[in-house]
């Protein structure tokens, strides 16, 4: 049952940027719901952990009924999970294309629709999806078709559903990033990613954290797609 505290639901939790969330809103008094396919338990008594396929229609769904039965209810949606797959265009495979559209679009979908019907009977809400800057700025070096289809999608579907609830109190915004410094890109790799970005460097996972917590206490703010990319989006 709910006691007053708010609660973030936090896909692709269980490392990275998604780990850094669940501490950050864990330290802002929130409750949170976890998920991901590899997610451990917890003895936090704050902290629900939810094991799925984000990408399976019923994952999304079971997820916001069970963090609304342990907790009372949903305040905020960060969706965190998602693939990212660079490569020619013509080289994709159809199991990757599916991979893709399953984690990055369907994943987003159905547990964005669960959390919004949650969030209307509360009269507010907050969803807020991590993206990439390379929706605006493509780079030749970087081919990455199916990051833009599917990330490029989510950008349109946030500033269409920030329209749609905008008198019904539920803010809908996105983080855009550039490449962030985590482990998924080895050192030998950082030199390169680094001269991506017009500041010279990597992003860090807090500069993430800190967009997705600003975009938290920015009430007036919805619609918005939020750049945190070292200039990458705006030229080079």
């Amino acid at each position: 049952m709910s006691n007053g505290k708010k609660v973030v639901v936090i896909t692709g939790a269980s490392q990275g940027i998604g780990a850094a969330l669940v501490s950050a809103y864990l330290d802002r008094n929130y409750r949170v719901v976890a998920t991901s396919r590899s997610i451990q338990p917890s003895n936090n008594p704050d902290i629900l952990t939810i094991a799925g396929d984000i990408g399976d229609p019923e994952t999304g769904p079971r997820v916001i009924a069970a963090a609304i039965e342990k907790f009372g209810r949903v305040d905020t949606l960060v969706n965190n999970a998602g693939i990212f797959l660079a490569g020619p265009f013509t080289d994709y495979s159809a199991q990757q294309y599916a991979d893709v559209v399953s984690t990055n679009i369907n994943g987003f979908y159905y547990i964005t629709q669960a959390a919004i019907a949650a969030m209307e009977k509360l009269g507010r809400g907050h969803i807020v999806s991590i993206t990439t800057s390379l929706v605006d700025h493509a780079l030749s070096q970087v081919p990455s078709v199916l990051a833009a289809l599917s990330k490029g999608g989510i950008n349109a579907a946030s500033k269409s559903l920030a329209i749609e609830y905008a008198a019904r109190g539920i803010r809908v915004n996105a983080v855009s990033p550039g490449v962030i410094k985590t482990p998924m890109h080895t050192p030998e790799t950082h030199d390169f990613l680094s001269a991506l970005h017009p500041v010279g460097r990597m992003g860090d996972i807090s500069d993430i954290v800190e967009a997705v917590l600003y975009l938290e206490s920015a009430g007036f703010v919805t619609g918005e797609i939020l750049h945190v990319d070292g200039g990458q989006s705006a030229g080079h």
